[in-house]
């Protein structure tokens, strides 16, 4: 990782917000996909296709730390790195977040987003609708002179008001021709605290919220986190843009409308 926060340029942000916009479409595509009885491997190949054959881009998980895969399938209980298999079939009552990045023109885009099942619990419903509103209460924090630690509290205040758990071992992160760079981006903190953002600042906000307490461990294989509790867990993700006036969601897709509060 980059230890310096890099302002983009004006023709870089033009480059990442294609790239945003094309892993908005893999979302897209997802969306008439997924669904239970399909396996993760089956859509990691679904991913992998449309993103290189469709899209002419590159899938940038693949290959980064050694990862075999272009994207992370997190169900139930697992936290984030969930890793696809051809064994591993989605439940009607299961939830799974879906974590894919794109590469295009130089530039990456990263976004994540959860997909419920047709059973799934209320319960789980819930977590991931809660999930959804701590990201963009935290997105919406993000202009010039706001601070990290503005973007953190927002997050930790709704998600714990619900009675969730904020996990605090993984954090957003700086992006661009480089998936990880400067700055952390943590999901908790103090209003007034941390970097001060400045336009031009690109970073990833991707809360992970815990149904029970915020204690996670990481399984034999090395990548896949789960809640040491065994209760559910949700994660959202986008990809955002410090502007001269507040912020851009580069990797908003077709669905979500702005301003999310409203």
């Amino acid at each position: 990782m980059q230890n310096r926060v890099q302002l983009k340029t004006a023709e870089e942000i033009a480059l990442m917000r294609t790239a945003g916009q094309l892993l908005a479409k893999v979302f897209q595509m997802l969306d008439a996909e997924v669904k239970p009885g399909l396996s993760t491997m089956a859509l990691n190949d679904l991913v992998e296709n449309y993103i290189v054959e469709e899209l002419e881009a590159r899938p940038a998980s693949k290959g980064q730390y050694g990862y075999q895969y272009v994207l992370n399938s997190s169900i139930n209980e697992v936290v984030c790195h969930g890793v696809p298999k051809g064994t591993q079939l989605i439940g009607p009552r299961d939830i799974i977040n879906l974590d894919i990045t794109l590469e295009k023109g130089g530039f990456i885009a990263d976004s994540s987003k959860m997909f419920v099942m047709p059973e799934a619990s209320p319960q789980a419903r819930k977590l991931c609708q809660v999930t959804y509103e701590a990201m963009w209460a935290g997105i919406e924090q993000v202009r010039p002179g706001a601070r990290l630690g503005d973007v953190g509290h927002a997050i930790q205040r709704h998600a714990e008001s619900h009675g969730y758990s904020i996990v605090r071992e993984y954090c957003g992160h700086g992006i661009g021709r480089e998936m990880h760079e400067a700055p952390e981006v943590l999901h908790y903190g103090s209003p007034n605290k941390g970097l001060l953002l400045k336009e031009g600042m690109v970073f990833t906000i991707e809360p992970m919220v815990n149904q029970g307490t915020a204690k996670i461990k990481t399984k034999k294989d090395g990548w896949t986190v789960v809640t040491r509790d065994k209760k559910l867990s949700a994660q959202s993700e986008h990809t955002v843009l410090v502007t001269a006036t507040g912020y851009e969601v580069l990797t908003l897709r077709p669905e979500e409308k702005l301003p999310f509060s409203d």
